[in-house]
């Protein structure tokens, strides 16, 4: 029995969202079912899935806060 956790930020795909939509959840769920199914043949009933949602604040890159990294690199969110 496969259970997969999925990591990411929570900061929304489309301009002034604020996380993942249901809808896109639903498709990594079912996406990467579908993939350990083809890949190593696990039962869709047998795959577990976790999305976990990550706030800004609690992860970094380059040493820094990731708003700060960004800020400082000039980057968008995403």
């Amino acid at each position: 029995m496969p259970i997969v956790t999925i990591q990411i930020t929570r900061e929304g795909t489309t301009p002034g969202t604020t996380s993942v939509t249901a809808e896109e959840k639903a498709r990594l769920i079912n996406g990467v079912s579908h993939l350990l199914l083809d890949v190593l043949n696990k039962p869709l009933d047998a795959t577990f899935v976790v999305i976990e949602e990550v706030e800004t604040e609690n992860w970094g890159w380059g040493g820094l806060p990731v708003d700060e990294y960004r800020r400082q690199r000039g980057s968008k969110p995403g």
